[in-house]
């Protein structure tokens, strides 16, 4: 029986000129490929290594030319591509879901063969080049609905093929486009969004399920929802000893890359922060507040979720018994809105004032990357990023035994799947805010 590490079946590879109308199949010469999410990415994209070997394709005088020289490969070209594994499949066959080479990198020729790298993106990041917006968004519509026609009007997206999963904002928020490109729009509308419930703190990103506007919050709980169709992934560390060769859902190697960076949530404001906003109008600035915005506020709160324990703030004070809670480490001045939004969004109610929320995502967002960790795993097509998966990791001591400080609940912020001759594997990027196991065993 097949283990889903096994190389997997490319069942459709195929480049098509937009240029020419020549298309090519060109599944025997892919030697490598590789596809990627980021919560941190709008859109995602694909990597292709290609070894081609003597005449495939005739130019228009009818004489057998190479891939690179006979399509010819010039960038824009379309990509069809369709990957069975036993995990599942990824299918971008239809045109809503097309692939496009963005650049050829690493072409390397001789008289018998040629190899060259594909970097492939959505035909939405080539939208985003070419488009600016240029409206007035009202103070009537929710943030979600401002995503909607970004993504239907400037994007050209079709919502059926490729839905969008959001989260809807607390406030409404009037502003105007001012000619920024789309995707820059979105990304700054995630950073001034507030959710109906829990913590400020929005991602804009695509996964093959469709584009996402979501709050770091409801990620979390929707993955730790024990009710939801998908129940979550648990991997596990294992001994070489164990003869479980076939085993798909154990962590083949994995690193620990940070783990409660102190002086760099310090230094970021994490724990205290003091926020003013000038005023380029008036040239005003708020008044800083007379105690910091302190993360122990909200975090305590109950309709926030963490991957982990219970948060505990760090326990350090200076000679007068004051804690880090009550030191503003970072003031954080920043320029208002005013002139880029709505002339009538002065109202609390409407507009919900965003930059007052800056300083609680961006407590939200350095939380998030308490303990960060790089895990690869046995071919997982399934996993997207902003899932939550666990991870069970065995103690140095005992290896019978689980450490219970780091196993836990773990947030992909980044994927990538991996497919090549000899094996297929998914390694991910993981981030979590809290230690410890929120879950029983």
């Amino acid at each position: 029986m097949p283990a889903a590490i096994d190389p997997s079946i490319y069942e459709v590879i195929t480049l098509e000129s937009s240029a020419t109308g020549k298309s090519i199949d060109v599944r025997l010469g892919v030697v490598n490929i590789q596809y990627f999410e980021d919560v941190f990415s709008p859109t995602i994209t694909m990597k292709m290594a290609v070894v081609n070997s003597g005449p495939t394709i005739k130019d228009d005088q009818g004489k057998s030319q190479s891939i690179y020289s006979g399509l010819p490969l010039r960038g824009g070209e379309r990509v069809a591509v369709k990957i069975a594994n036993k995990s599942g499949i990824l299918d971008f066959t239809t045109p809503e879901k097309y692939f496009y080479v963005s650049s050829i990198s690493g072409i390397v020729r001789d008289g018998k063969r040629e190899l060259f790298t594909l970097e492939l993106c959505s035909r939405e990041a080539i939208t985003n080049e070419t488009s600016v917006i240029q409206r007035r968004f009202s103070t009537d519509l929710n943030m979600v609905d401002s995503v909607k026609i970004i993504l239907e009007d400037y994007l050209k997206v079709d919502l059926a093929e490729k839905p969008l999963i959001a989260d809807k904002t607390k406030h409404s928020y009037g502003f105007l486009g001012n000619l920024k490109k789309p995707f820059s729009t979105l990304v700054w509308l995630a950073s001034k969004a507030m959710p109906e419930r829990g913590l400020a703190g929005f991602f804009f990103f695509e996964t093959k399920r469709g584009f996402n506007f979501r709050s770091i919050d409801s990620l979390i709980k929707d993955g730790i929802d024990e009710d939801a169709d998908n129940k979550i992934t648990t991997y596990t560390e294992v001994n070489v000893s164990d003869n479980i060769a076939k085993d798909d859902f154990r962590i083949l190697n994995y690193s620990i890359t940070r783990n409660n960076d102190l002086l760099k949530k310090l230094r970021y404001g994490t724990f205290g922060t003091v926020f003013t906003m000038f005023n380029p109008l008036d040239y005003s600035f708020t008044p800083a507040p007379k105690t910091p915005f302190s993360s122990t506020q909200r975090l305590t709160e109950d309709d926030v979720t963490t991957l982990g324990e219970e948060y505990v703030s760090p326990e350090i004070r200076n000679d007068a018994g004051i804690s880090v809670q009550d030191i503003p480490t970072r003031i954080i001045s920043a320029v208002s809105d005013v002139g880029a939004v709505e002339k009538d969004a002065k109202d609390r109610n409407v507009n919900g004032r965003p930059d007052e929320h800056y300083k609680e995502s961006l407590l939200r967002y350095n939380l998030l990357f308490t303990q960060v960790l790089n895990l690869t795993v046995p071919l997982n097509v399934n996993l997207c990023a902003g899932d939550v998966i666990k991870c069970k990791f065995q103690k140095v001591s005992e290896m019978k035994d689980f450490d219970r400080e780091q196993t836990g609940l773990y947030m992909i912020k980044e994927i990538c799947h991996s497919f090549d001759p000899e094996r297929s594997v998914t390694s991910m990027k993981l981030v979590r805010d809290t230690f410890g196991q929120a879950f029983k065993d």
